[in-house]
C-alpha cells in the first residue's frame, strides 16, 4: 500500500513539474506553480518559512518523502532504478554512511549559495537540474543543453550502480532533511521475530541503508520507497510509529549523535535563511537577412522584479523555469562563470513587453519578485544606448526612427544631427524615461548590431 501510494503521488508531481517547465500554457502554468514553490531550495532563497516548515515536519513525521514523493530529480532517478531492475534485479548491498563526502559536499554548497558563486549551486541543486533537463530538449542553448544531458547521463549510471548515490552523497537538500529524517515518527521496521535474515530487503534497497544481518535501517538515508516492504516473503518489515525501543531492535543512530545532527540540520537550514535575508536588505522579401548579435554589455539585464544583477545572483537557482515561461524568447542563461546558466536578458529575436509578468509569476526562489503590469512599467532595468556608427540614418542615409515609433515609453525622440553639412534625424534617449524593454534595439533594422541597445541597471530603481 505505501508504495502504491508513494509511486502514484510520484507520478502526478513528475508530470505537473514537466508539464511547467515544456510551458504548456501560460493558465495551465498559473494553476500548476505551486508544484515548483514547495520545493526545498526555492522556498528556502524565497524566505517562504511555511513551505520550509512543512517539509521539515513532514520529514519528522514520516521520514525523508520529500526525496521520493516531492522531489523531481528523486522520481527521475526511480525511473531510472526501475528501468535498471528490468535488467538486474537485487542488485544493491548495504553500505556504510559516507559522512565526509555529504557533509563536505553540503558545506561547499551552503558556502557557495551564500557567496553567489552559481557554478557550485547550479550543478548540485536537484530541482534546477531537473528543470535544465527537460527544457534542454526544446532549448537552443547548446552549452546549457550539453551540460543537462551530461548529468542526466551521469544520474542514469548512478542510479543503475548505485542506487541513490546522488541523494545520499552528494544532494545538498538530501543531506540537510538527512538530519531531521533519523527522528521520523514513521520508520521502517524489522520485526526479529519473523526476519529470516535472507536479504532481500537489503538487496531491493536503492539507498543501500538496510543492514539485513543485524537488522538495521539508517533512517538518513531511508527515502521510504516501500520497496522493501514488498520485496519481504515474512512479513517482518513495517512502516509503523516510533515506539519504545526493545532489545530486538537496533537504532541506526546512536541518541547522542541523533540531538547533535539535528542541531546542525537546523542551523544548516535556518543559517542559510538568515543569510539570504540578510542579502535581500543589502540590496516578405526573399533577400538573406542577417541574424542580429547580441552587444557586449556592461552590466548584464535582469528581469523586472529581480531588483539587481547581484540579487539575481544570490538567489537564482538557474531551473529555466522562467526561461520557458517567457513568450518574447527574451530570457536565455548565460555562460558567464558568476552567473552560470542563470537567465539575462538579450533582445535579439524578441523584446520585453511591458504587460508582461510572467517570469515574476513562475519564478519559485523570489529571485525575480512577483509584479503587476502597472509596476512594471515604472521598474527601469536599463536604459537605451545610441550607436552613432552602427545607424542606418548616418551609414546608408535611409530614413527610420523605428526606434522612435516603438518605443512604449516615448523615451526616444528624433532630434536634428548635421551630418556630413546635411540635416538628419537621429534618435536621442531620455534615459529617466527608458525601462530598459529593448523594443529599440529589437526593431532596429540595423546588422548584425543593432545602432541602438540597452544597457543594464546595476540596481534597478523605479519612478
Amino acid at each position: 500500500m505505501l508504495r502504491k501510494l508513494r509511486i502514484t503521488l510520484a507520478i502526478i508531481m513528475i508530470l505537473v513539474i514537466t508539464l511547467l517547465f515544456v510551458g504548456v500554457g501560460y493558465g495551465i502554468s498559473q494553476w500548476i506553480g505551486w508544484a515548483a514553490k514547495i520545493q526545498f531550495l526555492p522556498a528556502l532563497l524565497a524566505l517562504n518559512f511555511v513551505v520550509l516548515a512543512v517539509l521539515i515536519i513532514l520529514t519528522l513525521i514520516f521520514g525523508r518523502i520529500y526525496c521520493s514523493i516531492i522531489c523531481p530529480l528523486g522520481i527521475m532517478q526511480d525511473i531510472y532504478n526501475w528501468l535498471g531492475g528490468k535488467f538486474k534485479k537485487n542488485r544493491f548491498s548495504y553500505v556504510k554512511e559516507h559522512k565526509w563526502l555529504r557533509y563536505t559536499v553540503c558545506a561547499i554548497f551552503v558556502v557557495c549559495l551564500i557567496v553567489g558563486f552559481a557554478p557550485v549551486t547550479t550543478l548540485l541543486e536537484p530541482y534546477s537540474n531537473y528543470g535544465r533537463i527537460v527544457t534542454s530538449f526544446y532549448m537552443r542553448n547548446i552549452t546549457i543543453s550539453i551540460i543537462a544531458w551530461v548529468v542526466m547521463l551521469i544520474l542514469g549510471v548512478l542510479a543503475f550502480l548505485y542506487g541513490r548515490a546522488y541523494c545520499n552523497s552528494f544532494c545538498p537538500v538530501g543531506t540537510i532533511l538527512s538530519f531531521f529524517s533519523r527522528f521520523s515518527l514513521f520508520r521502517v521496521r524489522f520485526n526479529e521475530s519473523k526476519c529470516k535474515h535472507c536479504g532481500l530487503c537489503e538487496k531491493n534497497c536503492k539507498s543501500r541503508a538496510i543492514d539485513s544481518k543485524v537488522g538495521k535501517v539508517d533512517y538518513s538515508r531511508c527515502v521510504v520507497c516501500g520497496d522493501c516492504l514488498t520485496k519481504c516473503q515474512f512479513d517482518a518489515l513495517h512502516y509503523t510509529p516510533k515506539k519504545a525501543v526493545s532489545k530486538t531492535e537496533t537504532s541506526a543512530v546512536e541518541p547522542d549523535q541523533g540531538r547533535r545532527s539535528f542541531l546542525v540540520g537546523a542551523a544548516l537550514a535556518t543559517g542559510t535563511a538568515a543569510m539570504a535575508q540578510a542579502e535581500m536588505k543589502v540590496d516578405g522579401g526573399l533577400a538573406v537577412i542577417t541574424e542580429k548579435q547580441a552587444p557586449k554589455r556592461q552590466t548584464p539585464i535582469t528581469p523586472p522584479g529581480s531588483v539587481s544583477a547581484k540579487h539575481m545572483q544570490q538567489h537564482c537557482t538557474a531551473c529555466q523555469l522562467c526561461v520557458s515561461a517567457c513568450p518574447n524568447h527574451v530570457l536565455r542563461p548565460t555562460t558567464d562563470l558568476m552567473h552560470f546558466m542563470q537567465p539575462t536578458m538579450s533582445y535579439e529575436v524578441g523584446y520585453c513587453r511591458p504587460e508582461c509578468t510572467r517570469c515574476s509569476q513562475v519564478c519559485p526562489a523570489g529571485a525575480i519578485k512577483p509584479i503587476t503590469k502597472e509596476e512594471k512599467t515604472g521598474i527601469h532595468v536599463g536604459h537605451a544606448v545610441w550607436i552613432k556608427d552602427n545607424c542606418a540614418v548616418l551609414t546608408d542615409g535611409v530614413s527610420c526612427g523605428n526606434c522612435a515609433r516603438h518605443c512604449p515609453t516615448g523615451a526616444i525622440q528624433m532630434v536634428e544631427y548635421d551630418h556630413n553639412g546635411q540635416t538628419v534625424m537621429v534618435p536621442a534617449v531620455n534615459e529617466s524615461r527608458c525601462i530598459g524593454c529593448g523594443a529599440c534595439e529589437n526593431l532596429c533594422p540595423s546588422r548584425p548590431f543593432s545602432a541602438i541597445y540597452v544597457e543594464g541597471n546595476i540596481v534597478h530603481h523605479k519612478e
